[in-house]
């Protein structure tokens, strides 16, 4: 079977936390879950470096505005992640050339990565921090479920992971106005302090 479906999803996944996409495949090849996940991802040190900095984003991506700036730094980081885990489904089952995976990965993952931070932009205009927390803890267990439904039904989970990223595409270009008016009510805010500060 071609391994698409799989490079698809995980790059879906990697693009909103791509070190649980790393932790999860890497353990799922580890217990023998799947013989479609590469050594690499299964090697000690590489499971710990994804444990410690995916409980890392857990706490920075639960706070108001730490998790934009986090996003801001993983716009690089995510889509290379996405690149990186697709060659190598890619090299272990030879179906698809490593190229053609990485660039599939990278690029979906650059789409997911774009709806997340999009949407935690929108919702870092409102003034509670609930939002925040719910929106994480909903996009953690939807990568786990979605990428551990991939290691049994991948076609059916790439479906479902393009259906989530059409839909968060769709989501996003609805939220922009939202945030570019907050952008604007803030900008005018200062205008206004500004002038009264200097006003005698």
């Amino acid at each position: 079977m071609s391994v698409l479906p799989l490079v698809f999803t995980s790059g879906w996944a990697s693009g909103i936390n791509a070190y649980a996409v790393v932790l999860l495949l890497g353990l799922f090849g580890a217990t023998g879950v799947s013989d479609d996940v590469p050594q690499t991802l299964q090697r000690p040190e590489v499971l710990i470096a994804a444990g410690v900095l995916f409980l890392c984003e857990a706490v920075a991506d639960k706070i108001p505005y730490v998790d934009s700036l986090w996003d801001s730094v993983h716009t690089v980081v995510r889509p290379l992640a996405g690149a990186w885990v697709g060659a190598l489904l890619a090299g272990q089952s030879g179906s698809l050339s490593d190229v053609a995976a990485g660039l599939l990965g990278g690029s979906t993952a650059l789409a997911s990565h774009t709806v997340k931070a999009g949407t935690r932009m929108a919702v870092n205009t409102s003034p509670e921090p609930f939002s925040n927390f719910v929106l994480s803890l909903a996009e953690d267990l939807g990568v786990a479920g979605v990428v551990t439904f991939a290691m049994f039904h991948p076609v059916a989970a790439a479906v479902v992971a393009g259906l989530l990223l059409a839909g968060g595409l769709l989501a996003l270009l609805f939220l922009a106005s939202r945030i570019r008016r907050f952008l604007r009510r803030r900008a005018q805010r200062r205008e206004e302090r500004r002038l009264a500060s200097r006003s005698p």
